[in-house]
């Protein structure tokens, strides 16, 4: 499967994942109160996946690493799951900075 971000409906709020082409999911998305809420999420993602400056490389309290990607305001805008390495973390990032600019839409809403 090829990456893609998921766009789904959770109760009375939306939320998106970007799957990596291992269909694992690489980012996860805040709630939005709505549908063009998390779609401009989506495109923010897009926007900023490709810089760099936007990662913020963080450890859990169990000492898992992950990261948050960041707006041009500071605003985290997705999630990384936790990894057992810094440098599995690292990969993480890289293959968002690959695919998320690209990354189609499945809207299962």
């Amino acid at each position: 499967m090829a990456s893609a971000f998921v766009l789904t409906k959770t109760a009375a709020k939306f939320r998106f994942n970007l799957r990596g082409n291992n269909n694992e999911i690489i980012l996860t998305s805040e709630l939005y109160e709505t549908k063009s809420g998390a779609e401009n999420g989506i495109a923010s993602v897009r926007k900023n996946a490709p810089n760099e400056e936007r990662y913020v490389r963080k450890t859990a309290t169990n000492g898992s690493p992950y990261f948050v990607l960041t707006a041009t305001n500071g605003e985290i805008i997705g999630t990384s799951e936790l990894y057992s390495t810094a440098t599995a973390r690292d990969n993480g990032i890289r293959a968002v900075q690959k695919t998320a600019p690209d990354a189609p839409l499945i809207d299962n809403t």
